[in-house]
């Protein structure tokens, strides 16, 4: 049992699959926070647009 966890972690760090998933990983989380922060500082000024396109529209109904 020993001998395989140790043949596993000697793989895992010769392996560099993995450090590019988590690469990968980091940085599509912070394309995700990027685009958070963006559509919170839109959101405000948005919602007052599409309120007001939904009135209209009910107003034609």
């Amino acid at each position: 049992m020993a001998v395989a966890i140790r043949k596993l972690f000697r793989t895992l760090t010769l392996s560099e699959r993995g450090a590019t998933a988590i690469e990968y990983g980091l940085i599509a989380a912070l394309i995700v926070i990027a685009v958070m922060g963006g559509l919170s500082a839109l959101g405000g000024g948005s919602g007052g647009m599409w309120g007001d396109l939904g009135d209209i529209a009910n107003e034609h109904l």
